[in-house]
């Protein structure tokens, strides 16, 4: 078994943070896992993106090749475009349909979304929208976790366990909130056409 996911955002939307929280769960089921990060602009709210590759044998490699990504998960449409050629043809792209308008020159958010929707295997959720419902507006990266969290090869409690792990320094009100905007986002995923 391998699952290779590309994780895009773009600085301070959590992006690093979703893609330890996959990683340490993948550790801890016995899977191997290698990870880069390259963090761009971050501070800037510039592009950020990590490869994530987890497997039950040795990786030699932390980097993705082109077309071979079985998820692409973004925090951000553009984002997720800007990675859609590491997509494997049976690969599943996750993505948000909140725009980081970062750019003078973002292009139309309809059109960004209509060329997401040619992809055969793909899920789009408003994180922004589904963590305000959760009353967290600031935990749109686990709406996605949960959105993700279908076709991951780990299993959901175990995401769940480090969720609470990563936040527990923040107390138990941060945890609460970020346990259930990984929830709310793991329902919003089911009506969705990539299910």
């Amino acid at each position: 078994m391998k699952y290779d996911i590309i994780m895009a955002g773009v600085g301070g939307q959590g992006a690093l943070s979703v893609s330890s929280i996959i990683a340490s769960s993948a550790m801890s089921e016995g899977f191997y896992v290698k990870q880069s990060e390259l963090h761009g602009m971050s501070q800037r709210g510039g592009a950020v993106v990590a490869h994530l590759r987890i497997s039950d044998k040795p990786i030699s490699s932390d980097m993705i090749p082109v077309g071979a990504a079985s998820m692409i998960l973004s925090m951000e449409p553009l984002e997720s475009l800007r990675y859609l050629a590491y997509l494997s043809a049976d690969g599943m792209l996750v993505t948000s349909t909140d725009p980081m308008k970062n750019i003078a020159n973002y292009p139309d958010l309809g059109e960004v979304l209509r060329q997401i929707e040619l992809t055969p295997h793909h899920v789009m959720l408003d994180s922004d929208q589904v963590a305000k419902k959760t009353g967290s507006a600031h935990s749109g990266n686990m709406v996605m976790v949960g959105a993700a969290s279908h076709f991951l090869p780990v299993r959901a409690e175990t995401i769940e366990k480090f969720i609470s792990q990563m936040f527990a320094r923040k107390g138990e009100k941060v945890v609460t909130a970020n346990l259930k905007a990984y929830h709310a986002g793991r329902l919003a995923a089911e009506g969705s056409p990539g299910l």
